[in-house]
């Protein structure tokens, strides 16, 4: 899978709507969850995406302290459906961790995990922390990485 890191002004119109066209297919149409998606914050966020043969296959964005989090954060964690077998959620995880360490200067992660993914995230060094709440109707935990 090969990684592109972007600013939102960064992207073109054709990456954007892959980006939101995925988000839109896993998060809403998969998932059945009617949500607002287009929350104003992609602008402030650093868009990080994977490609496998010239499509997206991967994605998340991040953001630096204070912008979502009091902590530096990683959302829209997402892999495309027939895409999840080869462990492209890892690498772009691993490459958001990467990311954040490198242009934010902190390893301090913060992120909203949907509930059924809290191993995913503990073998990436998340911890859970607080009580689960639904988010969206789906049941996640906040977690946070040190």
């Amino acid at each position: 899978m090969q990684i592109k890191v972007k600013t939102f002004q960064e992207l073109n119109l054709d990456e954007l709507y892959e980006i939101l066209a995925l988000r839109s297919e896993v998060f809403v149409v998969e998932q059945d969850c009617v949500y607002q998606d287009i929350d104003g914050k992609d602008q402030k966020a650093l868009h990080i995406s994977g490609y496998k043969d010239d499509k997206l296959v991967a994605y998340t964005r991040c953001f630096n302290k204070g912008l979502y989090f009091e902590e530096a954060s990683i959302g829209r964690v997402i892999v495309k459906g027939d895409q999840r077998k080869y462990g492209f959620g890892h690498d772009i995880l691993e490459a958001s961790i990467k990311e954040i360490e490198t242009k934010f200067s902190t390893k301090t992660i913060k992120l909203s995990a949907q509930k059924y993914l809290t191993r995913f995230y503990e073998s990436h060094g998340f911890k859970q922390i607080g009580e689960g709440y639904l988010e969206d109707g789906i049941p996640h935990i906040a977690m946070i990485k040190d």
